[in-house]
């Protein structure tokens, strides 16, 4: 049976079959969550193979092998930067997480890890994209009825983890 937590944990220590990278669009190795990745898959093997790629579009996702990361896999996703709550960035975050849940899917993994992708340096607000990332993965979860997976959100702060559980159980009891 599929399943969402949100734990207090190093992505990169999280026990997945895959992670994901809150990426850039050009796939480089920057800061934060994604410096993180790099630095421990190995930055120059993992550069390589998002080099392959070249460039992943905003609300999309790609797959590369997890190199020295306990997983087999690293999906970079990369959402949109916040500008002013257009439209079209929620959609962007959005597609972000169905894209990396359908990759996983594609690679037979039956456990992710995510960020709370683009309210890092990205800018977008905490709360927001606690939302829509917990919207996308629980929409996700019942079109794939038939796949179970194991979804966990990683987090290292504390105010961010109780947004997280906050409006997990919010969503959970509008069902």
């Amino acid at each position: 049976m599929s399943m969402i937590e949100i734990r207090k944990v190093s992505i990169i220590n999280a026990g997945c079959d895959c992670i994901v990278n809150a990426a850039n669009s050009s796939l480089q190795g920057g800061a934060g969550v994604c410096g993180a990745i790099f630095k421990a898959a190995g930055w120059n093997k993992l550069q390589a193979a998002c080099d392959k790629y070249g460039h992943c579009n905003t609300g999309k996702a790609v797959i590369t092998p997890a190199f020295a990361i306990a997983a087999k896999y690293i999906i970079h996703a990369v959402g949109p930067i916040y500008h002013d709550g257009h439209p079209h960035e929620p959609q962007l975050l959005y597609s972000c997480y169905q894209s990396s849940l359908d990759l996983a899917k594609e690679n037979d993994c039956h456990s992710i890890a995510f960020p709370l992708i683009s309210a890092g340096i990205y800018g977008y607000p905490k709360d927001q994209a606690w939302r829509k990332a917990l919207q996308a993965c629980r929409d996700w979860i019942t079109s794939n009825a038939d796949y179970d997976i194991n979804i966990v959100f990683a987090v290292l702060d504390d105010s961010v983890l109780a947004m997280g559980r906050e409006e997990l159980a919010r969503q959970e009891a509008e069902e």
